[in-house]
């Protein structure tokens, strides 16, 4: 072999691999793929060389360039940084959207019976009667209703409401896997709350207290708790009708959604705790409070209706990327 003319034949390929790894965080598409065709390309040159045994130099310098090759192609990784702009702006709003119509149905749904439930308690004396005694329905109007938003220290209540409300958006979350109907049942639960007490308050002319105390934090408290009853139900119901998925397939992708939305919630539920602990009971007017309430709500549907609404209508999806078809070997 004429080792000169072998150099000078691949030289040019040789700097073109130095070039890309020295670029390999800003590289597009297509440069990475030539990034590993050269160097696999320069691996079977290192080899000529090894096997000839005329220039153990120039081995040498092709050992250093494929080693530095490899770590830009196998020990890539994404910052976190990264990760968590992406969850932000990509895989979180486009996997609500997603499920949005699960998320009204939820709420619609809950809503609904939680006014016919308060309707029926408002116009029935004999069924008030029967759910507390007056005594019981006083203390709840004139003192239990407000006391609770300020009975232990802002911080504390804070905690306390979040991991209530995490425990109960992740049964909703949870029961929904076990074929949709579970789910309903803390939703009625909270329709019962909500229609009771709601009417109680109403009749004994509280309705300002009861929708002024409720209204801070609840848009975006209940927002969240029917997310994640919308996210349980479509999971459920993706094993009984999976659709022209795999009943496998369809699991395993509505789960890992499922998972984008539980984190979401985490994070939705501490925002309306630290309005419910800190804005709720303050001494701010009504009408502040509530505009409060309403700007965090605001942010939410905006969020999911703007950005998710965009990332959806660009294809991005916040799923796991296929493998790559072709991995580089070593030399």
């Amino acid at each position: 072999m004429d080792l000169d003319a072998f150099v000078a034949a691949h030289r040019a390929e040789w700097t073109r691999l130095d070039e890309l790894v020295r670029r390999r965080r800003r590289l597009t598409g297509d440069e990475v793929d030539e990034l590993i065709s050269a160097y696999q390309r320069t691996a079977t040159h290192l080899s000529v060389v090894r096997s000839s045994g005329y220039d153990p130099a120039l081995a040498a310098r092709l050992s250093t360039s494929l080693i530095r090759a490899r770590a830009a192609i196998s020990g890539a990784h994404t910052p976190a940084w990264q990760s968590v702009r992406r969850f932000a702006a990509v895989s979180l709003p486009v996997t609500i959207y997603r499920v949005r119509w699960w998320w009204l149905g939820a709420a619609a749904g809950t809503l609904l019976t939680a006014l016919l439930i308060g309707w029926w308690v408002a116009r029935s004396p004999g069924v008030q009667a029967s759910l507390l005694s007056k005594s019981q329905i006083a203390d709840l109007v004139n003192h239990q209703f407000r006391n609770y938003y300020s009975q232990d220290s802002a911080t504390s209540f804070a905690f306390k409401v979040w991991t209530n409300n995490v425990y109960v958006t992740a049964e909703v979350l949870i029961l929904g896997a076990f074929g949709c109907l579970p789910a309903l049942i803390p939703l009625l639960n909270l329709a019962v709350n909500l229609g009771v007490e709601g009417a109680l308050l109403i009749v004994h002319g509280r309705a300002a207290e009861f929708f002024g105390l409720i209204m801070p934090h609840g848009m975006l408290e209940l927002s969240t708790a029917f997310l994640g009853a919308g996210a349980g139900l479509r999971l459920g119901w993706a094993i009984i009708d999976p659709g022209s998925r795999p009943r496998l397939q369809a699991l395993a992708e509505e789960g890992r959604a499922t998972v984008t939305i539980a984190l979401g919630c985490i994070l939705m539920l501490a925002t309306s705790g630290v309005i419910e602990a800190f804005v709720t009971p303050s001494p701010l007017p009504t009408w502040a409070r509530i505009a409060i309430g309403l700007f965090a709500w605001a942010l939410l549907l905006g969020y999911v209706f703007v950005v998710g609404r965009r990332a959806a209508r660009a294809g991005l999806s916040a799923d796991i990327s296929e493998a790559p078809d072709v991995a580089p070997v070593s030399a």
